[in-house]
């Protein structure tokens, strides 16, 4: 966010210099929390967590790691994973007590999902796509040739990757009575079955798609379960670009999404969303954000890729790139519909003269009024 080599916590007459010991690398990259704006005011909650401060779970040929309302505590309607496996390696047959919305940053994955009416499918998906897993359908997921990173987002911040509900783990805790009678064979079948969880685990690259979709039925789902919004066109405005995804797009989908590029000296104009929380992950730039609530609270937060920033549902805020390159942010909604408020656009559709009577705005502000959204501005 700052091209210095430290920062001081002094503006003017106001604070003095911090002598250590202190972590300036920490300081460098969050100066708006160790000198934040004149603006900022009261005790809003921490709004940023990076992934780089989450435990990362390490297993054979890939790795998890997630941030929950444990380590983010404003964050209690979502939590997100970020997930790596390498090529072949396979997240076992799973399924959770929470929808899981899921985002492709890196390399190919392979997503099979089989629902409770027997449908299947099985899909390739690449940087940009989507899918949306709802509580309870069981699926798994393995890397292509050159393995596969991605996003995912549960719709409960108290959710955790550790504690799902995992096809190992169900058979070793059955009776092998009872898996004899289940499915028609002897008991000394399942004698070798693992004693624990595999969760994450190596196994050959698959076949090509239509060579594994032609062993089993043909049997789609009716609305799929993936989103191949990768090659869905953004909206593009004056300081970069916004692609909007929810159920108008993706009827199967339960959590809503904006993929949102600003280019340098751009920003996420001023905006609330009435009916929603905002899960954010930042890809690519660095960025900062003002977050204002009631009773005078405002705080401001800067971001580099990989950190998760949350900004609770009703509570204004914007996005501006403070960097050199564009900024890239996934922004997550727990609403099949993304909608938000515009402040400029409320002013320009209110009466001139109440806008005048509260603000004593001058006849330059009132003309550059936009009747119409403009979500990302320069």
């Amino acid at each position: 966010m700052t091209d210095q080599t430290t920062v001081e916590p002094v503006r003017g007459t106001r604070g003095a210099n911090d002598p250590g010991p202190r972590n300036l690398t920490v300081d460098l990259q969050n100066p708006d929390l160790l000198l934040p704006p004149n603006t900022d005011n009261g005790s809003l909650p921490n709004l940023k967590f990076p992934f780089s401060l989450a435990h990362n779970r390490l297993e054979d040929g890939g790795w998890a790691r997630e941030v929950t309302v444990r380590d983010f505590p404003a964050s209690k309607s979502m939590a997100g994973v970020n997930m790596r496996l390498g090529p072949g390696v396979v997240r076992e047959l799973h399924w959770h007590k929470e929808a899981e919305w899921a985002y492709i940053l890196d390399g190919t994955a392979r997503l099979t999902v089989v629902d409770a009416e027997g449908n299947l499918s099985i899909d390739d998906l690449n940087p940009g796509d989507m899918w949306l897993v709802p509580a309870g359908v069981p699926h798994a997921i393995q890397g292509m040739e050159d393995g596969t990173e991605f996003l995912l987002v549960f719709d409960d911040g108290n959710f955790s990757e550790n504690e799902t509900l995992l096809i190992t783990e169900y058979l070793a805790h059955t009776p092998p009575e009872v898996l004899a009678k289940n499915f028609g064979v002897g008991s000394a079948h399942f004698a070798n079955i693992p004693k624990s969880e595999k969760y994450i685990f190596r196994q050959p690259v698959p076949p090509p798609l239509d060579v594994v979709r032609g062993q089993l039925p043909h049997k789609p789902p009716r609305d799929p379960y993936v989103l191949l919004a990768s090659k869905i066109e953004p909206e593009r405005y004056s300081g970069g670009t916004v692609k909007t995804i929810d159920s108008r797009v993706f009827p199967m989908t339960t959590l809503s999404a904006l993929v949102i590029e600003i280019e340098p000296g751009g920003m996420r104009e001023m905006h609330w969303h009435p009916d929603a929380d905002e899960w954010q992950y930042y890809i690519e730039g660095q960025a900062r954000m003002t977050v204002f609530d009631a009773t005078n609270k405002a705080r401001t937060f800067d971001f580099m890729p990989g950190d998760v920033g949350f900004v609770p549902k009703t509570l204004g805020h914007y996005i501006e790139n403070t960097g050199k390159v564009p900024v890239r942010v996934v922004n997550v909604f727990n609403s099949r519909f993304c909608t938000d408020v515009s402040l400029n656009q409320w002013m320009a559709l209110t009466p001139p003269d109440l806008i005048r009577g509260h603000l004593g705005l001058d006849r330059t502000v009132m003309n550059a009024l936009r009747q119409t959204s403009q979500p990302v501005v320069r």
